[in-house]
């Protein structure tokens, strides 16, 4: 049996193209199927996933402190009438998305806060 001339020999060239030919292939397969992710995409995902976490934490707080606000029955019918996408600072000029300790309020709190309002009754 005859071998093909592209294989014939002991090339150290042909040993490269094979290291750099297995190297191409295992990073398709891996960043492409596997979910590997670099350093930099890795902290973007964490940092989002943090940010996340917070504000489904801060939203339920959020949420006791509207409803325990004076006028709270008005303040919901008044928020239910707004626009969706002015819900949230709607919540936010209400003072209900700052948290003690801080000065300022929180959009991303303040608008999952008013979602939260938005399904009670």
């Amino acid at each position: 049996m005859d071998m093909p001339v592209m294989l014939q020999g002991d090339s150290p060239v042909r040993l490269f193209q094979g290291a750099i030919a297995g190297a191409a292939l295992t990073m398709i397969i891996g960043f492409g199927w596997a979910g590997w992710t670099l350093g930099g995409t890795a902290a973007k995902m964490a940092d989002e996933s943090s940010r996340t976490a917070v504000t489904a934490a801060l939203a339920p707080i959020c949420v006791e402190k509207f409803q325990h606000a004076p006028n709270a029955v008005e303040n919901l019918a008044e928020l239910k009438k707004t626009a969706s996408y002015q819900q949230g600072s709607f919540v936010e000029k209400g003072g209900w998305a700052t948290l003690a300790g801080s000065d300022a309020s929180n959009y991303a709190v303040a608008q999952a806060c008013a979602t939260l309002l938005g399904g009670l009754k």
